[in-house]
């Protein structure tokens, strides 16, 4: 989880970028966190985003807000949430939808919560608590063949093949595609694509050629590498790499997996990561005056890059 704070000084809204998890902003600063679709809805408040966020643009605005952001693996997050991640079909929802009165209650505890270390544990317990109900609870647990089926396509970075995923676990391309789709929130092939263009697009965002980057991430060239971010973000590779929310990514998410520049100088108050655990947490504030704090050790992880 990560926290996020905006100072006052966006000026328009920011794209959101979709990642291969299912979305929980805690919103609790004296202004409201608002997201916008390309169709004009918007959500406001406390909000829960399906598994890529639908194909839909949407972009986040706001002023003065604070919020806790949790990524959860799909695979474990029906019985926090209470419904499945196949009910919310990449919409973004509002928690009140999801949680009924206790989304306020929620936001009131993080309002009253006096650091983000307090914010953090809250949000911690609570996810632990949700967890442990929503076990008993929940209806059928997710079957093992899916749960494999979506790790499979993390390791392989999006780049598993659907017709050998039904093959391995046994069952025909149509049945892995059904239950996939009801149970993840997104059928087989999209959640590859879209774990393939997470991948991708952190690889464009830490300054790697783009031809390089179609090629190492499956994609025929690099045309077809500048479509996928076209579809997933309604913009250019250009355009994409630039947006708030991924110049704080390796800050707010690190990739455990890769090796961590050292920012000491651009940022004196950053620590590494193996010291962060007994120093404040370290912060990067944007251009755009949008802050991001990283929880220093969750329980509920987010699925690897």
């Amino acid at each position: 989880m990560a926290g996020f704070r905006d100072r006052g000084v966006t000026a328009v809204g920011q794209l959101v970028i979709p990642h291969p998890a299912v979305t929980l902003a805690l919103e609790f600063g004296s202004g409201p966190l608002i997201v916008d679709d390309a169709a004009g809805r918007q959500r406001r408040g406390n909000l829960v985003a399906g598994l890529g966020s639908g194909s839909d643009a949407l972009w986040v605005r706001g002023e003065n807000f604070e919020a806790v952001q949790v990524r959860l693996s799909p695979v474990i997050a029906r019985p926090i949430l209470g419904v499945s991640p196949g009910d919310l079909n990449g919409a973004v929802v509002t928690l009140e939808d999801v949680w009924g009165r206790q989304a306020s209650q929620v936001r009131e505890q993080l309002c009253n919560a006096s650091s983000w270390k307090d914010r953090f544990a809250l949000v911690d317990a609570l996810l632990a608590d949700q967890w442990q109900a929503g076990s008993r609870t929940a209806g059928l647990p997710l079957d093992p063949e899916v749960a494999w089926a979506w790790e499979r396509i993390l390791v392989s970075r999006g780049q598993a093949r659907v017709d050998r995923l039904a093959a391995e676990v046994g069952w025909s391309r149509k049945r892995l595609w059904y239950r996939f789709h009801t149970q993840i929130g997104a059928a087989p092939k999209r959640a590859a694509k879209l774990v393939r263009f997470d991948h991708a697009i952190h690889r464009l965002v830490a300054g790697e050629h783009a031809a390089r980057v179609a090629a190492a991430c499956g994609y025929s060239d690099q045309s077809h590498l500048h479509r996928d971010v076209a579809a997933f973000t309604g913009s250019t590779p250009a355009i994409a790499v630039g947006q708030p929310w991924l110049a704080v990514d390796d800050i707010a998410w690190p990739d455990p997996n890769a090796p961590q520049p050292d920012r000491r100088s651009a940022r004196p108050d950053s620590t590494s990561p193996q010291s962060r655990r007994r120093q404040p947490l370290p912060r990067l504030v944007t251009p755009d005056g949008v802050s991001a704090r990283k929880a220093p050790g969750t329980q509920i992880q987010q699925p690897s890059r």
